[in-house]
């Protein structure tokens, strides 16, 4: 974990140059940055759900969303890696990968039309639980007592918050639990295809997005027209064009810009910290939805989801318990360095004391 106030390092948002802030400037900058574009995207989503005729067609919706984040990623290149011109990946590649992004978002979109949106934001938390057992099953992994603590911690939260939402939901559907969970699991895979890809290839992220997305949605193109209702589809929601594409097109461009700021925070703060902010963004957002649109509540969706923040802490605690112990060992050296050096000062010249 790298300290906040150590010496600035080469960072750019956006293109802009961070590189002249100070080091605690540039994390509340970025920080800022991902709060408020997931909060917006959250905020955004909750609002398309609110026009429930589009809840019919969940892969309409995750095609507009490729579509957008294809149009994001070529404008991302052309603005500022002209310099890049060539595919590091081979299209093969990010052919595998828009299969498991059409999972993960789709059976993620699929299941935000069905679920409550606070226990669609928990069980999105949670991917740790997948990754786990899996890892476990086909490969025989060992975790630490930490990871083992926060996967019960976030099994315990989930079945509390869940069981919460079944009770005080006049519209709870079990099959939107069982399609968000899915999508974890493709989400816990795609992670792994991913970084393979990464560390083989090293292509930048734009390249990963644009090539990835557009593959996924011409998968999703063909498939809705032939297979799907893609006309149907497509008038219903020409008959609410604010509220389906432009709401769409800006939940995307949040999510997008939202998502560089992430990996802004992993690449030059850490893991932890980045965890930490996206912790808070999503308990932001589930308080925001409960706000902002009318819903049931109950104080068992309070306490069960900090069971689910204690689980994600205790994960991000143990991936970072060296680095994390040194940065605080630092710290302490530096505070008692600096009191000794106070003390010898006030020893060495006493009348100076009032």
């Amino acid at each position: 974990m790298t300290s906040l106030h150590a010496p600035p390092p080469s960072i750019s948002l956006f293109g802009f140059n961070l590189s002249h802030r100070s080091r605690l400037a540039q994390f509340l900058l970025t920080s800022t940055a991902v709060l408020t574009f997931h909060v917006a995207q959250g905020y955004i989503q909750e609002l398309i759900l609110q026009l429930k005729p589009l809840r019919a067609f969940p892969n309409y919706f995750t095609l507009v969303q490729f579509v957008c984040f294809t149009i994001l990623a070529y404008g991302e290149r052309l603005v500022f890696e002209r310099s890049i011109k060539r595919r590091k990946a081979p299209l093969q590649t990010y052919a595998i990968i828009a299969l498991f992004t059409i999972g993960t978002m789709g059976l993620s979109n699929a299941a935000v039309m069905r679920l409550n949106y606070p226990t669609h934001m928990m069980f999105k938390s949670c991917k740790l639980i997948p990754v786990m057992i899996g890892s476990i099953l086909i490969l025989g992994k060992r975790y630490s007592l930490y990871d083992m603590l926060a996967c019960l911690c976030m099994t315990i939260g989930l079945i509390f918050f869940t069981l919460a939402d079944s009770q005080v939901q006049p519209e709870f559907d079990l099959l939107g639990v069982w399609l968000v969970c899915c999508a974890l699991v493709a989400d816990a895979v795609i992670g792994n295809v991913q970084e393979k890809a990464m560390k083989e290839y090293k292509p930048s992220n734009s390249e990963m997005i644009l090539f990835s997305y557009s593959i996924g949605a011409v998968y999703l193109l063909v498939f809705d027209f032939f297979f799907g209702s893609f006309k149907q589809a497509f008038w219903l929601w020409w008959e609410y064009p604010f509220k389906s594409y432009v709401l769409t097109t800006f939940y995307s461009f949040a999510g997008y810009l939202g998502v560089n700021c992430v990996l802004n925070l992993v690449r030059h703060f850490g893991a932890l910290i980045a965890v930490t902010v996206t912790t808070f963004r999503k308990t932001i957002t589930i308080i925001l939805s409960f706000i902002a649109f009318t819903k049931p509540f109950t104080f068992q969706y309070l306490w069960s989801g900090s069971i689910v923040a204690f689980g994600i802490y205790l994960n991000a605690y143990g991936q970072n318990q060296k680095s994390f112990e040194s940065s605080a060992r630092s710290l302490c050296s530096r505070v008692l360095m600096k009191w000794r050096r106070t003390t010898n000062d006030h020893s060495r010249y006493p009348a100076d004391i009032v």
